[in-house]
């Protein structure tokens, strides 16, 4: 990925870990399911949430570092 996720807060992070934990390889697409189930239910704002969570999942795991490392 070329350009970072947005990460609205911690929650998100812990979101995204527990999606990975619970699913594996098909996190992204929970956090995709659950985005068009809120989609789906007019529930905008998790529908946002739930995609940038989906964006965050694949950048957590794409086994390679982005950006500076210290």
């Amino acid at each position: 990925m070329d350009d970072f996720p947005y990460v609205a807060d911690r929650t998100a992070l812990n979101d995204a870990q527990a999606l990975i934990l619970a699913f594996g390889s098909a996190a992204a697409d929970e956090a995709f399911a659950r985005a068009d189930r809120s989609r789906d239910l007019g529930n905008h704002i998790h529908f946002c949430r739930w995609r940038q969570i989906e964006r965050l999942v694949g950048w957590l795991s794409a086994g390679r570092a982005d950006g500076t490392i210290h």
